[in-house]
């Protein structure tokens, strides 16, 4: 969220995430694949959906059903905050190095390296047998162009 350059970042209409706010965000990027929101995000605008007798698009993304907007899949992700006054942001992204996106990095070179980005490293047997192993990963991301990122700002959820 914090790259998202500042022309990229807009506030909601009203408090609540719209269908108007979501057409906003699409307009100002070609090809978004993804809107990225946190599940109550989700909920609060399902429910301004329901209340202007609109009903988002349902579409099938990584073998789940989930929720679209104008085509493009609204994934939950519970690592978006929401502040203690309610707050929270969605954001829309395109993706991929061919279409000058938002890419994903990995680390290397890692100790205990598995494979690029995963170390796995053992941890003991227990008094039971149990073997347990510490499997950690590393990503990071990286906006190739200012608008593969967009950012709604001041979404509430409650």
């Amino acid at each position: 969220m914090h790259n998202a350059d500042l022309k990229q970042r807009i506030h909601t209409r009203s408090g609540p995430p719209t269908p108007d706010d979501l057409d906003e965000l699409l307009a100002r990027r070609r090809s978004s694949h993804y809107f990225l929101a946190h599940p109550l995000a989700i909920a609060a605008f399902g429910r301004q959906c329901t209340a202007r007798s609109l009903y988002p698009d349902v579409t099938e993304s990584g073998g789940a059903k989930v929720m679209a907007w104008r085509g493009v899949p609204i994934l939950p992700c519970d690592k978006i905050p929401v502040t203690d006054r309610g707050l929270t942001s969605i954001l829309v992204m395109r993706t991929g190095t061919e279409k000058q996106g938002v890419v994903g990095l990995r680390s290397t070179g890692l100790a205990d390296e598995y494979e690029p980005g995963l170390s796995v490293r053992f941890t003991g047997i227990d008094d039971k047998a149990v073997i347990s192993y510490l499997v950690t990963t590393y990503h990071s991301a990286a906006v190739l162009v200012p608008d593969a990122l967009g950012v709604l700002e001041s979404v509430e959820v409650g």
